[in-house]
């Protein structure tokens, strides 16, 4: 493979590895990995072009116009130009977030995956597209590659002076990856149609084929002596905190023993775990984004909890774990007691979880069961207390069930299945604090998955056995968790795998409801058109009955098929709305010059009223005659100065067929306010609706009854609002200027950004700012 186009290693990178400590040997081995990467992704991004020029002229083939295939053979040609560009820069970037990574220098990439309802209108829909695009790639990676990243990010650490890695701060991780290639198509004139096809280019070449990659580094490092006994486990190692390693010694971060069964006193001590011996953040402040930190945050405020009021509820109402011990109590239960009570707790849920799952499990419960049972089988009863550190894990386990239970986001259903993962999750995180530090922790990744599918697939009716899959995963979990992270993996996978197939059916669906919609709206669109006619014909006039029906409730259908048929600026439909203008005039008193008028004018009129009549059908030739007879009658009786004659004049109008054709959507063209009545708030929030991204989700609350929706499409004709509900069905629409209206009311609004995000991450904040409040760090009104 040449690497013709790859830069060279940057002369300072061995001098800085040097003046930082690292050992000698690792000069080379660093170098080593560079070369390996570097080779692999140069081979397999020329994979990527290798075949641009076949997919773009399947593309061609396939255009539906002669100025899409166009495009495509023109870009053909631009891509082989920008291509040498694109891979110096793109291997210049890899090479770059190596460098940086060993100098200490690397800041994490932009981040694209927090991307949500609220921030869609803000970013331009380009960049919006193209951050979905890696974030999806990355997204997909991260899932598929958890344990070898895992152990990739621990040796790279050690080859950063012992200082771990933040999440996305790997340089060879999918987001550095798929980042670079972003950045080196940026200066590229492609549109967005060429980049996406690119970005798949590049997600089958290169983002799968980092399993690979990943592999060998891994396999590169441990025959270098670096973490050759990391296991993807749960932390166990029953030596004491050590101390804080000396001036330039490179501490192994992350290193675990092999898996093992938990021994005594074994489970609970995490040695350089920055949660518990550090120094915390301002306790004050806003929660710390890093996940470490947050946990430390946590346990710091936990404590503090506890020495004010240790009967002191927490979030959700439940008494902290360490309440249930006797004050005098001072021995501790063992790590083996606290694990085998939650054994046979778990036992008991296994043996009858088909009833059990009925109804949801409450946190304040579950805590009194592990209770009875370390108490049962303690050789101290009524002597022995759990340690703060385990007391901190349950109950921090506890609130972030009282959360699920409490999260408006969630249908019940979906929050009763979950409540039951109570007693597995909470072995999971005293076996693993990971739990809490690691987006990617198969445990958590399972339950923000499930949780998320709930809230998108979730609502009524439990879309395609949504309910009864996560039943399922649930008592899975419960029935052969035994410590073995792996099973949440395997369980993750298939219901992903299920819920990818609910998100087809649900796609298919919402893409059927917009391609029928826009079929209505064209039709929609000439009636408002036409509603907006007749409305100025009877503007300022007081007229008849029968003139006013016929024009609002016939004249306007004739318009519309007028419209559809010949246009807006045909001769037939300028007529048409001449006739509108005519009629309204003739019903009302005219002068001795208007009634002459309307003498020469009647004849041409009462024609064009016939051939209208004609064309939209529904009428007998009697009936025509009946109708234009009562028509004159009228005229004559305004013009003699006889209302009550005019009045007494009330034909039966047949039923509107473009009604019929519109269905409910008919009042959808009179209904909404005018944009001019709207308050100056109204039509600022108009204004911002405009922008709004397809996919954001909006809440609509009917009394006591709020329903939230997704806005599956908006007509730039009609300027209406489709919106589906989690199965994709269309549930309704709404005008523009009727949303905004809506919205000023109260009775509409966005769905917050917070509501995007994983169920944990949210959950944590969520206790960390109840934890802060319950301490007296933040005023009540803050929360």
């Amino acid at each position: 493979m040449s690497n013709q186009g790859i830069p060279p290693t940057p002369p300072t990178t061995v001098q800085t590895l040097a003046n930082r400590g690292i050992q000698p040997r690792f000069g080379e081995l660093v170098q080593s990995c560079r070369k390996l990467v570097m080779n692999r992704l140069a081979e397999q991004l020329t994979s990527v072009f290798a075949q641009v020029d076949d997919t773009l002229f399947e593309c061609a083939e396939k255009a539906e116009n002669n100025q899409v295939q166009t495009l495509f053979f023109d870009n053909m040609r631009e891509i082989r130009k920008q291509r040498p560009l694109i891979e110096r820069s793109y291997h210049q970037q890899i090479a770059v977030n190596f460098s940086d990574f060993l100098e200490g220098k690397l800041k994490p990439a932009p981040v694209t995956s927090a991307l949500d309802a609220e921030e869609m209108a803000l970013v331009q829909n380009e960049d919006y597209e193209e951050s979905l695009q890696v974030t999806n790639m990355v997204s997909r990676v991260k899932a598929r590659c958890a344990q070898p990243l895992f152990a990739l990010e621990q040796r790279l650490a050690l080859l950063n002076n012992g200082q771990k890695l933040g999440e996305d701060i790997n340089p060879f991780g999918p987001q550095m990856i798929a980042q670079a290639f972003r950045d080196a198509l940026a200066p590229s004139p492609f549109p967005l149609r060429i980049k996406v096809i690119l970005y798949t280019l590049f997600d089958t070449h290169v983002m799968q084929s980092l399993d690979g990659l990943y592999a060998a580094l891994n396999k590169r490092l441990i025959e270098a002596g670096v973490l050759p006994n990391l296991k993807f486990t749960a932390q166990r190692n029953s030596q004491p905190e050590r101390p804080k390693p000396a001036a330039g010694a490179a501490e192994q971060p992350g290193e675990t023993a092999p898996s093992s069964p938990a021994q005594p006193g074994t489970l609970f001590t995490h040695p350089g775990n920055p949660a518990y011996n550090t120094t915390t953040s301002n306790l004050s402040g806003p929660p710390p984004t890093d996940p470490l930190e947050l946990l430390g945050s946590l346990a710091a405020l936990l404590g503090e909890h506890r020495q004010r009021d240790i009967d002191a509820p927490l979030l959700g109402g439940t008494r902290s774990i360490a309440s249930f011990a006797p004050a005098d109590a001072t021995s501790t239960y063992t790590a083996t007691a606290l694990l085998d009570a939650l054994n046979r707790m778990q036992r008991q849920s296994a043996s009858d979880i088909s009833q059990r799952l009925q109804r949801p499990q409450q946190v304040e419960g579950l805590k009194v069961d592990l209770h009875q049972q370390l108490e049962t089988y303690s050789t101290l009863p009524g002597q022995q207390k759990l340690s703060d550190q385990e007391a901190d894990v349950i109950d921090l386990v506890g609130m972030l069930f009282d959360f699920i239970l409490d999260d408006d986001n969630l249908p019940d259903s979906c929050k009763t299945t979950l409540s039951h993962l109570h007693t597995p999750y909470l072995k999971v995180a005293l076996l693993d604090k990971a739990l809490f530090t690691q987006h990617h922790h198969p445990a958590r990744r399972l339950l923000n998955g499930m949780a998320q599918a709930g809230v998108l697939y979730g609502g009524d009716g439990d879309e395609r056995g949504l309910l009864a899959k996560m039943q399922w995963v649930v008592e899975r979990v419960i029935q052969d968790f035994n410590g073995d992270l792996q099973l949440f993996e395997s369980l993750l996978e298939e219901f992903n795998e299920f819920v990818a197939t609910l998100r087809h059916k649900v796609e298919l669906r919402e893409r059927r409801a917009v391609e029928a919609a826009k079929g209505r709206d064209k039709l929609l669109g000439a009636r408002q058109h036409a509603v907006e006619v007749i409305a100025t014909s009877l503007a300022d006039r007081q007229l008849p009955s029968i003139i006013r029906n016929f024009l609002e409730l016939t004249w306007a259908d004739v318009l519309v098929f007028v419209l559809l048929r010949n246009g807006e600026r045909s001769p037939e439909w300028l007529r048409a709305c001449e006739a509108a203008e005519q009629l309204a005039w003739s019903g009302t008193l005219l002068d001795d010059a208007g009634r002459e008028r309307l003498q020469k004018l009647r004849v041409p009129l009462l024609e064009d009223l016939r051939k209208g009549l004609e064309l939209l059908g529904g009428y007998h030739e009697d009936g025509i005659r009946r109708l234009l007879q009562d028509l004159v009658v009228c005229q004559h009786a305004i013009q003699a100065k006889q209302p009550q004659v005019a009045a007494q004049l009330k034909p039966t109008l047949p039923e509107s067929p473009l009604g019929a054709m519109l269905g409910e959507d008919a009042a959808l063209a009179t209904q909404a306010p005018r944009e001019s009545t709207l308050s100056v708030r109204a039509q600022a929030l108009a204004k911002e609706l405009g922008h709004i991204e397809f996919g954001t989700w909006f809440e609509f609350v009917n009394g006591q009854q709020v329903r939230t929706l997704k806005l599956s499409w908006f007509s730039p004709t009609t300027r209406n609002y489709m919106f589906v509900d989690q199965s994709g069905q269309r549930v309704a629409i709404r005008p523009l200027t009727q949303l905004a209206t809506e919205m000023e009311q109260g009775l509409a609004r966005i769905v917050t950004p917070e509501r995007g995000a994983p169920l944990v991450d949210r959950a944590l904040t969520a206790i960390y700012r109840v934890l802060q409040r319950f301490t007296g760090r933040t005023a009540e009104t803050q929360e």
